[in-house]
């Protein structure tokens, strides 16, 4: 796979991790130290079928401004599976609330003083929300790119989502996948979630490649990716005070919105009713994105949260 990108310098690898308590659970952790005595500590939630490893670039850019930790959510990238095999929306939200608990103590990884700056992409943004607006005594401002939140208007670029997390029907479409050579199913995964894949350099292609076939192999990373999936769209029925966007609304953290207006995983649509629900928003819309805009512009994303975060403080 030759792309575009690998006319660039090499990309820097993965940040090192570690595996730390949150709560009742395990988590695999990835930091990013920060270069500046005056960097504030930021928290960064990965999307569904994603890992720690999303967020490698943005980290490294904001260096300078933020001493980050991304976790890995249980049973995905290198966190063992939760207890009770619980992949609850709720649940995600628990452990990372008690991940960022755990942060703020004098003898965990942090300083010990104020909230964090939460930055979620997908599902990682879904939970990010519900974290802010539960606990917003540990959020001091939110940052959410393609947060996957409620629309029933499913696109064909999307539509296997819902069969997906049908149960049985899921675990079967599931087998079939898996039988696919794992390059077959990195690329595309890469053409469904970048609008241009051939932005992806060689380096992290094939980090894609060795990650993928070392989770093939683990027992757990069906029920991650199904069962995540099915509490996700599980929630998009819900209405009233315990709807999604109900919780957008309780938000209090000033909070800025990236959407990619390529995405064919989450409507870009959405982001107008986004940017009138969430109580302090502002919305960037890349024109020329998918739905990792972390990954495909990390140099654009990292300098608008630079300017949302130098906004807060």
């Amino acid at each position: 796979m030759t792309t575009e990108s690998d006319v660039r310098v090499a990309v820097r690898p993965p940040w090192t991790g570690s595996l730390e308590p949150a709560g009742a659970e395990v988590l695999h952790v990835r930091r990013a130290p920060a270069t500046s005595d005056a960097a504030e500590r930021a928290v960064f939630v990965h999307g569904l079928g994603g890992s720690a490893t999303n967020w490698t670039d943005v980290m490294g850019l904001l260096q300078d401004r933020l001493s980050s930790a991304a976790p890995d959510l249980p049973g995905f990238g290198w966190s063992p599976p939760p207890s009770g095999d619980d992949y609850s929306l709720t649940a995600h939200a628990r452990v990372i609330t008690d991940f960022i608990e755990r942060e703020g103590q004098p003898n965990g990884h942090g300083n010990g003083h104020g909230p964090v700056h939460l930055i979620g992409n997908s599902l990682g943004g879904t939970v990010a929300t519900l974290v802010a607006a539960r606990r917003p005594d540990l959020v001091r401002s939110l940052t959410l790119v393609s947060p996957a939140m409620p629309v029933l208007r499913p696109r064909s670029t999307n539509a296997h989502l819902p069969a997906l997390a049908a149960p049985w029907i899921g675990q079967r479409l599931a087998r079939r996948l898996g039988r696919f050579p794992v390059e077959a199913r990195v690329k595309a995964t890469l053409a469904l979630c970048f609008a241009d894949p051939s932005r992806v350099s060689r380096q992290r292609f094939d980090e894609a490649i060795a990650e993928a076939d070392r989770r093939a192999r683990l027992g757990h990373e069906s029920d991650a990716m199904l069962l995540s999936l099915r509490s996700l769209i599980a929630a998009y029925l819900y209405r009233g005070r315990t709807s999604l966007w109900a919780a957008a609304a309780q938000v209090r953290a000033p909070t800025l919105l990236i959407y990619g207006l390529k995405d064919k995983l989450v409507d870009p649509r959405t982001a107008a009713r986004a940017a009138r629900t969430y109580p302090d928003a502002r919305l960037l819309l890349l024109p020329d994105s998918g739905h990792v805009a972390q990954m495909e512009h990390p140099d654009e994303v990292a300098r608008v949260v630079r300017r949302h975060v130098a906004r807060v403080r």
